[in-house]
């Protein structure tokens, strides 16, 4: 039975609010966004559609559910949410990255400039988003240059006794052993805010108007400094080969397909600064233009990130849609944010960039596809096997004398590592150090699943090891009658060179050694590599909190309170180590009695 949509438009509303269309086994196809539910949804069952794949997925709709809200901004939000939730197969995506980097400035009488990744709160001040981490140190390093802010965590901080070597070299100007009153400091950090804000004239001229009234009182060495913080401000500006002398904050968003990929390229300015650009390349994307990536990219991406003044974007969008978005965005900023297209020279310049670098990702994509698919032909071929390899999943164990051991299971899937499925092991039940059991309760743990028929097998197993760890994993597969699935044992060379691997086989076949230069042995060397980094880092988290809270746990006198305490004030076990008696006495909580205790406990 058709979906009889005549008689649902008859009592839709026209109120703001989102559609999700269903089809027969009530799967998600799309989610929508409307400022008239009752105009939008209509549009959709008119004769003429503007794609194929529009009128591909109208006719498999079953049923239409809908949810009106009070404004356009409420259903923008609730329209990103429930695409990331729902992934449907009709919406473009992308990557659900709520961790742009921002620069922070931490509140107190020091302040403290660093990098943070998150959701900014109402703790400090947060300066961005910047499209890289790259562009954040970059700024964090030109702001220790000029204004010699510290950079230091709070611990480290309050534990100083003499400056680091980033007061020796001029990059701070060391607060922690007062070096600088907290009045000169708070002018240093009110300077940097105003740079990060794009008001580098006004910097420039109360420095120059400082440097004077030093030089008047014949302070020379702070005169100097002064004009040493113009200086770098001045090298700063003339390093910026395209920016902006109002200050302004601009997203340039950019949208072209070629050579089979569509790719939507995000460059940002603030402050007048160009920051960088960050491409995109969206999921779901089928046949779909330019502009319904740009429409997409605006509704995921500024219900999560703040707008800046003004978006420049290329192609236009159509102009009922450009409204509905611009009013969208003035709701949740609380100012009007136009979209519009590059007119100035400067900012057809930011646009005429941000298509550049669109082709160029483009390019670098490609390429990089083309050489995995080589890589994976030459491992094919290379271990003689009938079929094509897709996917690639290696294992490793870490562990420090037995201690804290971790399996790790990476996946290599799609022309790279596919980070949404690694898996770790925490192995249990096994004798501590005793990688050849290690090894094989994390295969029979990680296929256990696949063996009943759920989950998704491998075309190639890796294992981190010689053929002691290869039998291991070969018997675990053997009790899970999977071995059918090719797995091969990478063992060290001499010295632990790389490109002098063994590769090692389950079933007695002569262990093969590719030459240095083989695209196999890279690809293998790659995956093997992964592998042992989430495998070493997980077992280092393990046996840091093994280590960190079971020695506190067991002090005399110490419950949850305090041992959070005595962490917070010396960074650790280490610093609760080093702390004398008096030091322990410090910490609220704990009395003379009670620290001579603890102390006496730890050595």
């Amino acid at each position: 039975m058709s979906f009889d949509h005549k008689a649902f438009l008859a009592s839709l509303t026209e109120l703001p609010g989102v559609y999700r269309m269903l089809d027969a086994n009530d799967v998600v196809l799309y989610v929508g966004k409307a400022k008239n539910l009752k105009k939008r949804v209509t549009s959709y069952f008119r004769e003429n559609l503007p794609s194929l794949r529009i009128a591909h997925m109208v006719s498999q709709i079953d049923h239409i559910e809908t949810t009106a809200t009070r404004t356009e901004a409420e259903a923008l939000l609730l329209e990103n949410n429930l695409i990331k939730s729902l992934a449907p197969r009709y919406n473009i995506l992308f990557r659900d990255d709520k961790s742009y980097p921002y620069i922070v400035v931490t509140r107190g009488d020091y302040p403290r400039l660093g990098f943070y990744r998150g959701n900014p709160d109402r703790k400090a001040d947060y300066f961005g988003p910047y499209p890289s981490s790259w562009a954040v140190r970059d700024s964090i390093h030109l702001l220790q240059k000029m204004f010699r802010l510290r950079t230091c965590e709070d611990t480290v901080f309050a534990n100083r006794s003499r400056p680091c070597l980033l007061y020796q070299i001029k990059r701070c100007s060391g607060p922690c052993v007062d070096l600088v009153s907290p009045e000169e400091y708070a002018a240093d950090v009110q300077l940097a805010a105003m740079f990060l804000l794009g008001k580098q004239q006004e910097v420039t001229r109360r420095l120059n108007q400082a440097m004077e009234e030093a030089a008047a009182r014949l302070a020379f060495e702070q005169a100097a400094i002064y004009r040493d913080q113009i200086q770098s401000l001045h090298q700063v500006q003339e390093k910026q080969f395209v920016s902006s002398s109002k200050g302004e904050d601009v997203d340039i968003v950019v949208a072209q397909r070629e050579a089979g990929q569509l790719c939507v390229n995000l460059a940002m300015v603030r402050g007048g600064r160009h920051l960088g650009d960050r491409p995109l390349f969206p999921s779901n994307a089928g046949e779909s233009t330019p502009v319904d990536a740009i429409a997409a990219f605006i509704r995921q991406h500024y219900s999560m990130h703040p707008a800046p003044a003004r978006l420049l974007i290329s192609p236009a969008l159509p102009a009922d849609e450009k409204g509905e978005l611009e009013g969208a965005l003035a709701e949740l900023a609380g100012r009007p944010v136009p979209i519009q297209e590059g007119r100035s020279e400067l900012h057809k310049a930011w646009v005429e960039m941000a298509f550049q670098n669109v082709r160029l990702a483009i390019l670098a994509r490609n390429q990089a596809s083309a050489q995995q698919e080589q890589r994976l032909a030459a491992l094919q071929e290379a271990l003689q096997l009938p079929e094509a390899i897709e996917r690639i999943e290696c294992f490793d164990i870490s562990h420090t004398m037995g201690e804290a051991a971790v399996a790790s299971c990476v996946v290599y899937q799609g022309n790279g590592m596919k980070r949404s499925d690694y898996r770790r092991f925490n192995m249990r039940d096994i004798t501590p150090g005793d990688d050849y059991a290690a090894m094989r309760q994390a295969v029979s743990r990680r296929y256990d699943k696949v063996a009943s028929g759920e989950g998704t097998a491998p075309d190639l197993i890796l294992i981190d090891g010689g053929k002691g760890q290869v039998a291991s994993a070969y018997a675990a597969l053997a009790d899970l009658r999977l071995t059918h699935i090719p797995m091969l044992g990478v063992a060290k060379g001499e010295e632990r060179k790389p490109g002098l691997e063994t590769l090692i086989f389950p079933e007695g076949r002569e262990p093969l050694q590719l030459p240095p230069e083989h695209p196999a042995l890279h690809l293998i060397q790659e995956v093997r590599d992964e592998a042992h980094r989430f495998a070493i880092t997980g077992h280092r988290a393990r046996r840091s909190k093994a280590r960190k809270t079971s020695t506190l746990e067991s002090l005399p006198g110490i419950g949850p309170a305090r041992r959070k305490a005595l962490v917070a004030r010396f960074g650790g076990l280490p610093g609760v180590l080093a702390a004398s008696a008096e030091q322990l006495a410090e910490v609220p909580g704990v009395s003379r009695e009670l620290a001579d205790k603890i102390y006496s406990a730890l050595h």
